[in-house]
């Protein structure tokens, strides 16, 4: 399946599921494909086919952005170099959460979670330990004779009701005896945060010096501005005060290419709930592409009074859909 067929397919799942779905980000370079919005339920979506194509660098702008956004970023891929993506398990590649499309129509159209994840050594899944706890002791076992009756140490059996992740075949071991699962879902949702040990959210990348002037201006205005630099944005900027929603902000000469991505803001920013505003380096003539507020850097010189710059946005940016 090609990579555009595969990215229509998951688009139409999503909408199926209720999500409301952004465009596809087509422009480069790119650190997801899709956002998509469900309730509370925000997901920033990479697709592939090969899910070792997704990088180090890629990966550490997914998570920024979900942190921004408070989206959770996921892969969705086919395959690795060596094998086929199974059904029902999560993987993780750079601390982002990673499934095929069987476990994704699960989790979206289902809403059944997933309840096994890979990590270095094999397959695991994450033990209700109370539960097992409570069914050891209402049959009168003790931890000794439940470690004999899964080949393990009465110490091992005491970390997995203490909340220690057990193997796929430990869990199914614990089924077969107590004619129970004990196994909790991986919370996707939540980043899966519950079962991966990943590493602290990355540094983001230094201001790039031509967008330097309009950043520093958005700053003084009361924004936290957080550059990116694989998104269609060149930056994310948070209301310090958190009087404001988020604005996506872009900022280049106002070519067809820029047009191209003020729209694609727009419709990222209605799925995410923010603002979007391009800053061009020449005179345009309009003051919003289908919901991006369009302002020229000379325009912004001009303002020296940052409630102007705030309230300018408010009215050229679409108010972003609830």
């Amino acid at each position: 399946m090609s990579r555009t067929a595969l990215v229509g397919n998951i688009t139409a799942m999503l909408e199926d599921a209720g999500f409301l779905v952004s465009e596809r980000c087509s422009v480069r370079p790119k650190s997801f494909d899709l956002a998509a919005r469900r309730g509370e339920d925000l997901v920033l979506l990479k697709i592939l086919g090969n899910i070792d194509a997704l990088t180090g660098e890629t990966g550490a702008e997914m998570r920024r952005l979900g942190d921004y956004l408070s989206a959770t970023p996921i892969v969705i891929g086919l395959r690795t170099r060596n094998e086929d993506l199974e059904p029902g398990v999560v993987y993780f590649r750079h601390g982002v959460p990673v499934f095929n499309p069987d476990t994704a129509y699960d989790l979206f159209i289902e809403e059944v979670p997933p309840l096994i994840y890979a990590a270095p050594g094999g397959l695991y899944v994450s033990i209700d330990g109370d539960l097992l706890a409570d069914e050891r002791e209402e049959r009168g076992w003790s931890l000794g004779r439940l470690a004999t009756e899964l080949g393990v140490s009465r110490r091992t059996v005491s970390k997995y009701e203490d909340g220690m992740n057990a193997s796929i075949e430990v869990a199914i071991q614990l089924e077969e005896l107590f004619n129970e699962p004990f196994s909790n879902p991986v919370s996707v949702f939540e980043g899966a945060e519950d079962v991966r040990d990943a590493d602290p959210i990355p540094e983001g990348p230094a201001v790039d010096p031509d967008d330097e002037q309009v950043l520093s201006t958005l700053t003084n205005a009361g924004f936290d501005v957080h550059p990116t630099n694989r998104s269609p944005f060149k930056a994310i900027s948070e209301d310090s005060g958190g009087r404001e929603r988020a604005v996506l902000t872009g900022h280049s000469p106002f070519t067809p290419s820029a047009e191209k991505r003020a729209r694609l803001m727009s419709s990222i920013g209605r799925v995410t709930e923010t603002r979007s505003i391009y800053f061009t380096t020449d005179t345009v003539k309009r003051e919003s592409v289908d919901g991006t507020a369009i302002v020229s850097c000379e325009e912004l010189a001009s303002i020296d009074d940052p409630d102007r710059i705030r309230e300018m946005i408010r009215e050229r940016a679409a108010e972003p859909e609830a």
